[in-house]
């Protein structure tokens, strides 16, 4: 996209100093920016950058004022990051679609999958019988949809994903490469030779609306019922949800984490990298969790913060670290008062 910075900054309601007809191509960090790019300062730390850029523009709050003489255009805003947002949102929609302007003739859509108004479709990928598509969503090259799945309007899936039978994606969605949703939950029943038989898995995967999904992540569809994604769920990357898992709104999860079958993670939860679910667990509303954390027990009070494995308190934890690294210190000290107290 190429736009002037008089046109920018109308869309984003900017106040504009400097060239109104500088160009910008794309943004980029202001320790790289260089011509024909917009970047942006709002952390003061980055300022000295800010004499020396090459970039066409640059979005600053509109207090900010300037040390020194620049040679780049301000747009002035007031907010910073979240006028870099939809900035960097607006490029990536850019970006994610302009390869793809409709359906490929190298896709594979059966007779009786649905596609509504505007939706594109890239190359190798397959529509499977019976699934429904909603209006101005975009499917990538090399695709899976599988039988009867729905998607609804403004989606974007990205190469590679897979959505196996019945499953449910909402509207203004996010599938990043490799995902995979609605793959069999890890269910088998022991006999009496130790040999594991198979559960079947009968149910699907429910994905409410502005769900966003990293690469690589996986999704287990229900033993029977749904596994529920609620909606402004957000979800890195390598994160394994198990079967009939249910994770309330607004929740996000960093990457590598996994939950174990049957766990329900509450609302606008914040939860850190590598954490693990033991499962058939409750865990309330707002409950913030530290980085590879192990939570083998219901949390019932909500807004609450957890780190350690197992976990407990986020403060109680800090004070344990700092003891912990005193260990060796403290072993010391008793084998000395041991050997003093020997008779």
């Amino acid at each position: 996209m190429q736009i002037s910075a008089a046109a920018l900054a109308q869309m984003i309601g900017a106040a504009l100093e400097g060239d109104p007809d500088v160009m910008i191509t794309g943004p980029a960090r202001i320790e790289e920016a260089g011509q024909g790019q917009i970047t942006f300062l709002a952390n003061p730390a980055y300022e000295h950058h800010l004499y020396g850029t090459e970039a066409a523009a640059v979005l600053v709050s509109r207090q900010f004022q300037p040390k020194n003489e620049l040679s780049t255009t301000l747009l002035r805003v007031d907010n910073v990051y979240e006028t870099v947002r939809g900035l960097l949102e607006i490029y990536q929609q850019d970006e994610a679609t302009k390869t793809v302007r409709q359906v490929s003739q190298h896709a594979c859509v059966e007779d009786d999958a649905q596609l509504g108004k505007d939706v594109r479709v890239g190359k190798f990928t397959v529509i499977s019988s019976g699934a429904r598509i909603g209006a101005s969503t975009v499917v990538l090259d090399q695709v899976f949809i599988g039988p009867n799945v729905r998607i609804g309007e403004h989606c974007t899936i990205y190469p590679g994903a897979r959505i196996l039978r019945d499953c449910v994606i909402g509207n203004h969605c996010v599938l990043h490469p490799n995902v995979v949703i609605g793959a069999d939950g890890f269910g088998f029943l022991p006999d009496g030779d130790n040999h594991y038989r198979k559960i079947p898995q009968v149910g699907n995967v429910i994905i409410e609306d502005h769900v966003e999904i990293g690469s690589n992540t996986t999704i287990d569809r229900a033993t029977m019922g749904s596994t529920l994604i609620r909606q402004g769920v957000k979800l890195d990357n390598l994160i394994q949800i198990g079967h009939n898992v249910e994770i309330g709104n607004n929740t996000v999860i960093a990457a590598q984490a996994g939950v174990a079958g049957s766990t329900k993670i509450g609302a606008n939860c914040r939860i850190g990298g590598q954490v693990g679910f033991a499962g058939h667990l409750t865990i309330a509303d707002g409950t913030n969790i530290q980085a590879q954390s192990g939570i083998a027990r219901h949390i019932r009070e909500p807004n609450q913060a957890l780190a350690g494995s197992p976990a407990f308190g986020y403060r109680d934890w800090i004070k344990s670290s700092l003891l912990h690294t005193r260990l060796p210190e403290l072993y010391k000290r008793i084998a000395r008062l041991e050997k003093k107290l020997e008779p």
